[in-house]
């Protein structure tokens, strides 16, 4: 039988505990003449078998006269599973003990591929990313801090993810502060902190530990964890932490423990700009088979700032209105969501709105700013509406020039004149700051 030789090659070619840990587990299912189907107790040994094994396997197949052989991998289907968890990511390996790794339940969204990478949140995501490579240039240790609903926790899910599929036996530990602070409690009401210890110094290659902020004031938790970070950091192992202050902020905190937290990457996650939002929604809609315009993308974009948990549930709503009025997003939908749903219903600034100020401050028409004339009572108003348009709004450079019918290259330019005339001359200055302070009051 082919997959009795196939077998012994394999056996000839590894040791005995890779062979019993990875190739023991998988069993016959069927062969066809060139592809092997073998069954596999679940997606992380197959995972593990085709990226390390499935090259072997072919070459066992040619020795054994079969031409262009092929290995197919298919899971067991468990038909009395545990009810304790439905996550495929905390089933137990062959010949690993038990409860070696610590996980939240993890949302199967929040991977890497996911993740809607701009510039403010590029270096976080280039940091967890090398963090589940283990590149050097990341450094052991990783401290994200920002507001919330900007991506801290899908970023270390995405590091839990890519970590669990690529390497399963990684002993990975991922809890919050407070659940940290819990357990050690118990360890101390049982008398186990022996073991407590031992788990997170001596059985953990990478530790994440969420909202240590909330360790604010907690001397005890701190001095435990901050013995945990010193013995993972001289072992060489990895450490991510995230917060929603920047470690300068965080009060009550013991110094060497914020010393040791922050001795590798410190990187904010700031909210994201409009056309990243853009990008967010666009992303979030196709993955919700929800169908928006350009005009509902920019609208959403514009007036939806700061959280993206907010976006999410802008579009969970328009998905529901369509399915109810079996029809597709119109503008009063998205509207309505913005105003009702969302909860966002202050008045958002925009290039247009900041052009009708100056055309009414310089007595000068709309029409005329976006006209071609060069005078220099148009001009003027001109070039300030667009400095302040890239001052107080989150707009591109194209969007702004849009709105005055020019390019993005001559709101750069109009940006650089009213700022050096506004250093040079004080009555420009004064007028600028003047004009500045009542687009502020809109």
């Amino acid at each position: 039988m082919v997959w009795k030789k196939i077998q012994q090659g394999l056996r000839s070619r590894v040791s005995e505990s890779i062979y019993q840990l990875w190739l023991e587990p998988l069993s016959f299912t069927s062969f066809d003449g060139r592809r092997l189907v073998l069954e596999s107790p679940d997606k992380f040994i197959s995972a593990y078998v085709e990226r390390h094994f499935a090259a072997v396997v072919k070459s066992l197949l040619a020795e054994a006269g079969v031409k262009n052989g092929e290995l197919v991998l298919r899971e067991a289907v468990h038909r009395a599973a545990p009810k304790k968890s439905t996550s495929p990511y905390q089933k137990r390996l062959p010949l690993v003990p038990e409860n070696n790794s610590r996980l939240r339940s993890l949302n199967p969204k929040y991977t890497f591929d996911q993740f809607m990478v701009g510039e403010s949140n590029m270096m976080a995501e280039s940091a967890c990313e090398s963090m589940t490579d283990g590149d050097s240039l990341a450094g052991i240790c990783l401290y994200l801090h920002s507001a919330t609903g900007l991506g801290k926790s899908h970023l270390t899910h995405a590091v839990a993810h890519k970590i669990w599929m690529e390497s399963p036996l990684t002993r990975l530990h991922y809890l919050t502060a407070k659940q940290f602070a819990a357990e050690m409690v118990r360890g101390i009401h049982n008398r186990t902190m022996d073991d407590f210890k031992a788990k997170y110094m001596d059985n953990c290659d990478i530790l994440l530990v969420e909202d240590i902020h909330t360790l604010t004031g907690k001397n005890k938790t701190q001095e435990e964890l901050n013995d945990v970070l010193d013995s993972l950091i001289k072992s060489g192992k990895r450490v991510v932490f995230t917060s929603n202050a920047a470690p300068r902020d965080l009060k009550d905190i013991d110094s060497e423990f914020c010393s040791r937290m922050t001795s590798g990457i410190v990187t904010p996650m700031k909210a994201p700009d409009t056309s990243t939002r853009c990008a967010i929604i666009e992303k979030k809609a196709g993955l919700e088979n929800l169908i928006l315009d350009a005009d509902s993308v920019d609208y959403l974009g514009t007036h939806i700032r700061g959280d993206v948990r907010r976006i999410e549930s802008a579009l969970r709503s328009l998905k529901m209105m369509t399915r109810m009025s079996r029809g597709g997003v119109n503008v009063e939908m998205v509207r309505s969501v913005v105003a009702q749903v969302v909860g966002y219903t202050e008045s958002v600034l925009t290039a247009p709105m900041i052009s009708e100020l100056v055309s009414s401050q310089f007595k000068v028409s709309v029409e005329a700013l976006q006209s071609k004339s060069r005078k220099r009572n148009v001009c003027v108003p001109r070039q300030v509406a667009m400095y302040l348009a890239r001052k107080h709004t989150e707009e591109s450079l194209v969007n702004i020039g849009r709105c005055f019918n020019r390019d993005h290259s001559t709101v750069m330019h109009s940006i650089k004149v009213v700022t050096d005339r506004v250093r040079r001359d004080t009555a420009v200055n004064a007028q600028v700051q003047m004009l500045s302070d009542k687009v502020t009051q809109m």
